[in-house]
């Protein structure tokens, strides 16, 4: 199989420069072309200051080179792969491509990220040569982010070419790969349009307000809080007028999306406006000159306060919980419940009728609208859950396919495998080589110890898997209990790693702040002790540890990563001691972990007070890696560490990494500190007392950060004789539970627990 070492992308627009970027992320020299001299150097510039950031580091800009298609098509020439972004019209398109044709390398394949064009139409009058090295493939945006990559293969597409592709973007882009046929919309935007077009005509068929539609067709169906006019809100309600019309002309006559009737005439109203979302003046829902959040009113147009209703519906569905909460709300004698199943009905029977012209494989599709639209469960999942013989009975013709099932579900385990329903019976659900899910670990095995935190599962060859499964993750005394316990069962390899949102946000301060709250200082202390011997043993435990996260890794989260032997990280892990925001420091060990990687960091200054520095910097600002590599330059990372860019690799290349260091392995060594003292610490406080003069830092700012350069210092110890790490760990404890009893420390908790928003005082 060829490699993709050199990328092209022509179209330098947002989506355009997106996916330079994300090649650029997986490691390749990429080539972005426009047809305005000068808008791919300006679109590389924007790259640097667009949030959330395209480039996981700043200086992967260097691997883009800009250039013009009428004086740099010739940079072409040496390209792997070449991505057209161009604007949405066939015969631009084609013309590109007979150009493209003429400067390709043979085996250069090319393809389209068009989302609405069918390829046959593409490849009209196009010569063999190119047919059989061309392909579509639709990025979602933003392209670093959406896991999703819908691609769709010709009649003459080579095989080849396709597996080139499939592997460069699965494993260099992190990308979920989903084969798609050539019909509009393919998979993800032909259900999801529906589904958002269904949503807002019903909406204002039956009289349903915007809010009460976000909070019925949002969180009770697992998607996130935006709902649906929130999403349209972020996408831009821009877009909708096209893509709908798109689907339009594209669909047949009969097809179920034309009966969901045209775009409401609010939309164009809005548009003609500037109310084109996020973007614009504001959305569905806006904020008005106090900052306050308003919502529109469907009927009239006007704005008014938001009022964030609990209709009855989500009522029922929140008591009856589990499996059942969806059915209960759906079957809710009330407006809402009528609109709840108008709506979600008639996207699960719509998706179960494309069965068979989309593609044949429902997990494909469920995967699609996971990751393409972040619902938590696709299609057929949300049927599993209803019950497909539910749904069928209250559909007033429900799709073949639906029916065919029966009063059995689309998934099924057999055998500690999933299978699922192809129409006539049950295959199994394969995965790629590579790829080792703790989902799928579960089905075929029981946990070797759990509790209501965590759970020790065997994912074989003697290692074990260490998941966490508090709510966020966060650390608690019942987390601390099962790492204690796997020290002592000692495993051949461990490896600590959850198939959550987020790997670990850090202790439950819920626990400090209600200690405080009844002076249970005693359990305070108790707390922060533990945690950093357990951690400590962990650290050297006489068996290699790899740390595998992904998501967020904050405060204790960050810490534990910082006290295995190897990390093997998600590309897309945010990682960092934020304690400091919250009005303590880190109590785990934190410090001393980050005083010792940059006490030894290649090319950093030696000397006692360059890593204190560099500590003081990142954790008084509580600096958040936003990438694995973000992160590998900040130290949090090791050079030695690894990164995996696809989400479903990271257990298996985890696991691979822990075997490898099994050989004559030996624990981590004591390393001593050389810490610089009461004059290091003189030379920190004059700068936060600077910080605070500036009104860069606010009084309790300048507290947290006074006892952190304490910490960080050494304390009162002598620069010339190196300090044991359980001295810092002592200096640590002392602090935060010095912070802890503070009032503002108190009301910096109380107010992050209340309203998921840090503190100022």
């Amino acid at each position: 199989m060829a490699e993709i070492e050199k990328i092209a992308v022509i179209g330098a627009g947002v989506m355009g420069a997106a996916i330079a970027a994300h090649g650029a992320n997986a490691g390749a020299l990429v080539v972005l072309l426009d047809v305005v001299p000068g808008a791919a150097r300006k679109a590389i510039d924007r790259l640097a200051k667009t949030d959330p950031a395209p480039l996981m580091s700043k200086r992967f800009a260097a691997r883009i080179t800009p250039g013009s298609i009428e004086d740099d098509f010739d940079l072409l020439a040496d390209c792997d792969w070449i991505i057209e972004a161009v604007i949405e019209d066939a015969a631009i398109k084609r013309d590109l491509y007979a150009r493209i044709e003429t400067v390709r390398k043979p085996g250069a394949i090319v393809s389209s990220n068009t989302s609405t064009l069918p390829l046959a139409v593409l490849c009209e009058g196009l010569p063999p040569s190119f047919r059989q090295r061309f392909l579509i493939t639709h990025f979602f945006n933003p392209p670093r982010y959406m896991r999703l990559l819908e691609i769709v293969k010709g009649a003459d597409t080579a095989q080849e070419a396709i597996n080139t592709v499939v592997n460069f973007a699965d494993q260099k882009m992190g990308k979920s790969v989903i084969a798609c046929r050539d019909t509009p919309g393919f998979i993800a935007n032909r259900i999801g349009t529906y589904w958002l077009h269904c949503a807002v005509t019903e909406a204002i068929a039956q009289g349903i307000d915007v809010e009460t539609a976000d909070a019925l067709i949002g969180r009770p169906m697992g998607i996130p809080k935006t709902g649906v006019f929130g999403l349209l809100d972020l996408v831009g309600l821009d877009l909708m007028p096209h893509v709908l019309g798109s689907l339009e002309n594209a669909l047949p006559s009969d097809d179920a999306f034309h009966a969901l009737g045209k775009a409401p005439d609010i939309l164009s109203r809005m548009i003609d406006d500037g109310y084109t979302g996020r973007k614009g003046k504001g959305g569905f829902y806006r904020l008005n000159a106090k900052r306050e959040k308003e919502v529109i009113d469907l009927a009239t147009g006007a704005y008014g306060p938001a009022q964030r209703p609990v209709p009855a519906a989500v009522k029922a569905a929140k008591a009856k919980k589990g499996k059942g909460a969806l059915r209960a709300m759906m079957s809710h004698d009330s407006p809402e419940g009528r609109y709840a199943f108008s709506v979600i009905g008639k996207t699960l029977s719509y998706a179960a009728a494309l069965i068979g012209e989309i593609g044949d494989d429902i997990d494909a599709v469920d995967r699609a609208m996971r990751l393409g639209y972040n619902w938590k469960y696709g299609p057929f999942e949300l049927i599993d859950r209803l019950g497909a013989h539910w749904l069928a009975q209250r559909l007033s013709a429900p799709p073949s396919f639906l029916s065919a099932v029966g009063e059995g579900r689309f998934y099924r385990v057999s055998a500690g495998r999933l299978h699922r329903f192809d129409g006539s019976g049950y295959i199994a659900v394969t995965r790629p080589a590579g790829v080792l899910l703790l989902e799928d670990v579960k089905r075929r095995t029981r946990p070797l110890a759990t509790n209501g935190s965590a759970s020790l599962w065997d994912i074989g060859d003697g290692a074990l898997c260490l998941e966490f499964h508090s709510k966020m993750n966060t650390i608690n005394p019942l987390t601390l209990a099962m790492i204690a316990r796997v020290v002592k069962i000692g495993p051949r390899a461990l490896v600590i790693y959850n198939e959550g949102a987020n790997f670990s946000v850090g202790a439950n301060i819920g626990l400090f702040h209600y200690a405080g709250k009844f002076g249970l200082w005693p359990f305070v202390r108790w707390m922060v002790k533990r945690g950093q011997r357990v951690y400590r043993a962990l650290k050297h435990a006489p068996f290699p540890v790899v740390a595998a996260p992904s998501g967020m890794a904050l405060g204790g989260g960050c810490e534990i990563v910082l006290h295995c032997d190897a990390i093997q990280a998600h590309s897309e892990t945010y990682i960092g001691l934020v304690e400091a925001g919250v009005g303590i420091v880190p109590g785990w060990g934190g410090c001393v972990e980050m005083l010792s990687r940059w006490a030894v960091r290649e090319n950093a200054p030696r000397g006692p007070m360059p890593p204190v520095m560099k500590a003081f910097e990142l954790i008084a600002t509580a600096t958040v890696a936003k990438s694995a590599e973000q992160a590998r330059e900040a130290g949090f990372l090791r050079p030695t560490d690894g990164a995996t860019m696809n989400r479903d690799r990271v257990l298996f290349d985890a696991k691979q990494r822990a075997l490898k260091m099994v050989e004559g392995y030996m624990p981590p060594a004591p390393q001593p500190l050389v810490l610089p003292g009461p004059t290091g610490k003189a030379a920190l406080v004059l700068a936060i007392h600077d910080f605070v003069k500036r009104g860069l830092a606010t009084a309790h700012d300048e507290t947290v950060a006074l006892q952190l350069a304490r910490v960080l210092s050494g304390g009162d110890c002598d620069m010339t004789e190196p300090l044991e790490a359980d001295r810092v760990l002592d200096l640590e404890r002392d602090a935060l539970l010095r912070l802890a009893h503070t009032p503002q420390t108190r009301a910096r908790i109380a107010h992050i627990l209340k309203t998921g928003k840090p503190l100022r005082n």
